[in-house]
């Protein structure tokens, strides 16, 4: 069982910047890709960004040069940078691990 926690998210006006924070613990035996998903009211889940053990990086092309994923392996915790927001990437944001395991997600709203 693997357990996540997300936090960083708030109102922010759009041009603005958060960064969200994602920690693991619990039965973590490897490095695991991790990813962050969005679902905004009406819309299905997405994929935000993905980052696996090694290091690459994908980004949906809505979010690509505004965000960067990263993680920091000897704490167990994955970054996203979010740059530039703008009102449309309001939604609630969700901390993936290995595919398999979610966090509750931290809502992330941006004004216009």
């Amino acid at each position: 069982q693997v357990q996540l926690v997300e936090s960083g998210g708030g109102l922010v006006q759009a041009g603005g910047s958060l960064r969200l924070s994602c920690v693991a613990s619990g039965n973590i035996f490897s490095i695991n890709a991790m990813a962050w998903y969005r679902r905004a009211p009406g819309k299905q889940r997405e994929l935000v960004a993905r980052i696996t053990g090694g290091g690459s990086t994908i980004y949906a092309d809505s979010v690509n040069g505004r965000f960067t994923i990263s993680r920091d392996n000897a704490k167990n915790t994955v970054y996203l940078q979010m740059n530039s927001l703008k009102p449309e990437d309001t939604a609630f944001y969700y901390c993936n691990y290995a595919m398999t395991y979610w966090g509750k997600g931290t809502l992330v709203t941006v004004s216009s």
